[in-house]
């Protein structure tokens, strides 16, 4: 997948493979994906890459 910070509120997440790997995702009742609001792991996953410096959010 690939993630994009445009700020500390707006993540842009592009899967690039299968979303069954996150459980959240592949449990959900629908198949409109996007209406899952979020995965949770995934969240964590991200905002502690931030945290790291491993993903950059622009300045203002």
């Amino acid at each position: 997948m690939l993630v994009k910070k445009n700020s500390l509120a707006h993540t842009l997440v592009q899967w690039t493979s299968d979303t069954e790997q996150c459980v959240e995702l592949a449990q959900s009742p629908t198949a409109d994906r996007a209406t899952v609001l979020t995965c949770l792991k995934l969240r964590d996953s991200i905002e502690t890459a931030v945290r790291d410096g491993r993903i950059r959010v622009p300045q203002p």
